[in-house]
């Protein structure tokens, strides 16, 4: 995978070039390929009033969503989502609050470059990172736009640990340790989804003829 490289203050971050593949989550890989459908037609993002994955509401609460304030320098994201699992790992829900104030200036350098990426290139992003005691966390960033500008962005927040449950009451705030990425990716590849079983549009399809001593052979099209 290529490696990308963004500043943050004295933090060098690298971004992958990743397939939809590098998402492990089955739901949010379930998230990702629904994005994928709508990307298709336009290889552009989708607004997000469009975006009506299967099993949304069973989603919920590891969903946040942010308006995005595209028309500064820096954009600034606005958490519009209470009630998430994930507010209970930073002790308090931040809904209408900036999300570089909401998660705070130790931590504004690790996450706030991964959303910035996603704005800047319209393509989803994934992070992998341990926090503290060993709990996994995956972060998938999926950017909407309207007027060729992205102005929604919704993160799917997915939290696990190996060694089995957890506490998740303020996990993020009660370490001293800060996340260990271990991989950043922009998935920019293989933007697409087939689904299985399927012929896709435009797809070569060889038909033989095993009658007789040769085997003639006819190609055709699909459309």
């Amino acid at each position: 995978m290529r490696p990308e490289f963004l500043f943050a203050g004295n933090i060098v971050l690298d971004f992958a070039s990743a397939a939809p593949s590098v998402v492990k989550s089955i739901r949010q890989r379930d998230l990702l390929n629904t994005w994928l459908r709508l990307y298709a037609r336009e290889q552009t993002a989708p607004a997000i009033w469009e975006y009506q994955p299967a099993r949304l509401e069973e989603e919920l609460s590891d969903l946040i969503y942010y308006t995005v304030d595209a028309s500064m320098p820096t954009p600034r994201l606005t958490i519009q989502s209470e009630g998430t699992r994930i507010s209970r790992a930073y002790g308090h829900t931040g809904k209408g609050v900036l999300l570089d104030d909401y998660i705070g200036p130790r931590l504004a350098p690790l996450v706030m470059p991964v959303y910035h990426e996603c704005v800047a290139r319209g393509l989803p992003a994934d992070v992998d990172d341990i926090y503290g005691r060993i709990v996994a966390y995956e972060r998938l960033l999926l950017p909407f736009q309207s007027d060729g500008k992205v102005c929604h962005i919704i993160a799917s927040l997915k939290t696990f640990c190996e060694d089995g449950g957890f506490e998740i009451k303020n996990l993020m705030r009660g370490n001293d340790a800060l996340p260990r990425p271990r991989l950043r990716a922009v998935i920019d590849h293989d933007l697409f989804h087939r689904t299985p079983g399927r012929i896709a549009p435009a797809e070569l399809v060889e038909f033989a003829d095993q009658q007789g001593s040769g085997v003639p052979t006819e190609i055709i099209e699909l459309n």
